[in-house]
């Protein structure tokens, strides 16, 4: 492990003998055992920067989250071929080879936004189709659960390998309620824990699932009492209601957040009160009355919470407000209040925290200055804490793009997502990327973030033509994909998407933004973000700068070529949403511009000029030279388009990631999965809000 004491890099080698081959530690003073993967909201806000310090390291030793962390980004996974009975005969290239499908969860299905779908992985190390323990992934419908209507659903034979249908509902079950939050699963996969409202009450679910049902006839399901629910027979469910202050409380905006060191579940209210839930997945579920829980964190003006997250580093608890207040809540209950920090929607979404530095960041859609547009309104803006922050202060702070003031309400900011050179260092240095500008057009921003400290934002693509709400930003980082690895950064605008196959609707889309890496072997066709946020296509196979030397000067001109050590780059252009899919004859092109040719590619305009008459000319597959000739146009090859898009009505919720594969060991890997904001046509089981599954790579 990268960067960690002398002392401490032999125990991690032997830890990381188990978690390769899928033991999970499941408590500090517990021994190892043989585990599968979550994979849900709750992953991507408790985070860690590789550990560089023996103290660093023995914080995490025992942290089932850091382990989940490095098997995420490290492990190849292969199609089970014995469990299938498949060949991987027939696979086609990387960009077409992942059949993503759409199911429908109903008519009028959404369970909002920032809610994310949650998959599990029985074998860390190999992926299963239907069977004793398949691969499968739960998606909260959003709707009233009825005798007709699944409150929840799961899918498995998730992939186009598997044969057979692809996918088929593992299970469904109206659990009496309607799920507005993102389910979460235990370590062994065996349950599923969510918060859902009932006439206007939150009740926490424990639901140990079996196979069977429908998304249009749940299976039966039994309700037990919390001491009768460790004991019962699958499928069977438990409840708690959210109590505080004596009253039973709703819960449309808070997921639950389970600490499963110490097997404990942390949610909190519409009213402002944290809970603290013991024995949720191992022993008997107590809700926790003493030591100053259930605390409500600001009595003087309670508002509702969003998704709690517990950092194991500090032993806190931080929480945020739609007051626009964001919390710090010790062991004991005692709470710590920052200054306001969001005047717009109030903090919608979880924090982030990286447990190693002891970092923590917050996204406000509006502040309340007037530094944006031109200094005439608010901004949007992403804080970083300290997770020992002092009370009624506020941090550092980010702008990314503009807001509105009040009265007008903004959109709401979602939660950012670190790349792979963030969580690769010691010393947290790397790039958060979100999508701001919550007063107008959705925009992606990276803020670079070196040693703990972020830098000025740099503004990307705009991902929509008016004025509209974004998702979450989901990073996702394949070492082992085609060529070398790749990164890409997802999000999800709600209508006027600009991709090239939203139809000026609501869109997913996703771009490259694989960081450079110095003496990395590159080959012809990989691409990198510039520090300009522009694509850089490998043209000339080398390798790449030392660390020492750091990356090369980047040719910033369109078309341009940047010498990088034994490497060769191309400047494709600016990271787009879409470009221009046909060329026109006799047309008067201006340097730097850029479509998509016929066979796939960009090609750019380097000698500005008129095209010739149609048809259009033979273009170059070659990555640079020699160029296309075009009347007195000339283009250059400028690799494969960096970004594609899906069309998702009404947008998308969050979005999480499914395997990271090596090509051909995994035919239908390498996925995202999310679930549409509005009906639309999906690929099979009819119209309605879909859960969907797309490729990484290309997105179709």
């Amino acid at each position: 492990m990268r960067g960690i004491g002398a002392r401490s890099l032999g125990y991690c080698a032997g830890l990381l003998t188990l978690v390769a081959v899928g033991w999970i530690l499941t408590g500090r003073a517990a021994s190892p055992r043989q585990q599968g993967l979550p994979s849900d909201w709750s992953h991507r806000h408790v985070i860690f920067s590789e550990p560089s310090t023996d103290a660093q390291a023995a914080a995490v030793m025992y942290e089932p989250r850091y382990w989940q962390q490095w098997n995420r980004e490290h492990l190849i996974r292969t199609l089970s071929v014995s469990d299938v009975g498949l060949s991987h005969r027939g696979l086609k290239n990387e960009r077409a080879s992942h059949e993503d499908w759409s199911v429908s969860l109903g008519s009028g299905a959404n369970a909002g936004a920032g809610v994310f779908p949650a998959k599990y992985f029985f074998q860390v190390t190999s992926a299963h189709c239907a069977g004793v323990t398949p691969d499968y992934v739960v998606f909260s419908t959003g709707l009233q659960g009825t005798s007709g209507q699944a409150s929840i659903v799961a899918f498995e034979n998730l992939y186009s390998g598997c044969g057979g249908s692809v996918p088929m509902v593992y299970w469904a079950f109206n659990t009496g309620g309607q799920v507005l939050t993102s389910p979460t699963i235990s370590v062994d996969g065996t349950q599923v824990a969510f918060v859902q409202t009932t006439a206007g009450i939150g009740n926490l679910v424990l639901l140990k699932w079996a196979a069977g049902g429908t998304v249009g006839s749940p299976a039966p399901l039994t309700a037990v009492s919390n001491a009768a629910y460790r004991g019962c027979a699958a499928p069977c469910m438990t409840t708690i209601t959210l109590r505080g202050g004596g009253v039973s409380n709703d819960d449309k905006t808070s997921s639950v957040f389970p600490d499963y060191s110490h097997d404990t579940i942390w949610v909190g209210d519409a009213f402002g009160w944290l809970h603290k839930i013991t024995g949720v997945f191992n022993t008997t579920p107590t809700v926790v009355t003493t030591g100053g829980f259930p605390v409500q964190v600001y009595p003087a003006n309670p508002t509702a919470l969003t998704s709690p997250v517990y950092d194991t580093g500090s032993g806190n608890v931080f929480v945020g407000d739609a007051g626009g207040y964001f919390y710090r809540v010790s062991s004991t209950g005692v709470v710590t209040r920052s200054g306001q920090v969001d005047f717009g929607t109030g903090v919608v979404a979880g924090p982030i925290v990286d447990s190693t530095t002891g970092k923590v960041y917050v996204f406000a859609s509006a502040d309340n200055t007037v530094a944006c547009a031109g200094g005439t309104q608010p901004c949007s803006a992403v804080y970083q804490f300290g997770t020992s922050f002092a009370g009624n202060t506020t941090g550092a702070k980010i702008t990314v793009g503009a807001s509105v003031a009040f009265p007008s309400t903004p959109s709401p900011l979602f939660e950012g997502g670190f790349d792979s050179k963030y969580f690769a260092s010691g010393n947290a240095t790397g790039n958060l990327y979100v999508c701001g500008n919550t007063g107008s057009t959705p925009t992606l921003y990276q803020i670079p973030i070196n040693a703990g400290t972020m830098g000025a934002a740099v503004a990307g693509p705009t991902l929509a033509g008016a004025t509209t709400g974004c998702s979450p930003v989901t990073d996702i980082s394949n070492p082992n994909a085609t060529g070398g690895t790749k990164e890409w950064i997802f999000a999800g605008v709600q209508a006027s998407g600009l991709g090239n196959s939203c139809a000026s609707g609501g869109c997913v889309m996703n771009y490259v933004n694989t960081p450079w890496l110095p003496s990395h072997a590159y080959t012809v066709g990989q691409q990198v973000l510039d520090t300009h946020f522009q694509i850089q296509t490998c043209r000339t196979a080398g390798t790449s700068r030392t660390a020492a030397l750091g990356p090369p000067a980047w040719n910033i001109a369109v078309g341009g070529s940047t010498t990088d050590a034994g490497a060769r780059w191309v400047n494709q252009g600016p990271q787009l949403a879409a470009h221009a899919t046909t060329w026109l004859p006799l047309h008067a092109y201006a340097a730097g511009t850029a479509i998509i040719d016929s066979n796939g590619n960009i090609q750019v305009v380097t000698t500005p000029g008129t095209s010739k008459a149609a048809p259009h000319p033979t273009w170059q597959t070659t990555i640079y030279a020699p160029t296309t000739a075009d009347g007195t146009v000339r283009w250059r090859n400028a690799g494969l388009p960096a970004t594609a898009s899906l069309a998702s009505a009404g947008g998308s919720g969050g979005i999480i990631i499914d395997n990271i594969v090596g090509s051909g060991t995994l035919a239908g890997a390498s996925q995202i999965y999310f679930s549409t904001q509005s009906n639309q046509a999906c690929g099979s089981g009819g119209t309605g809000g879909c859960a969907v599954q797309a490729s990484q790579s290309a997105l179709f």
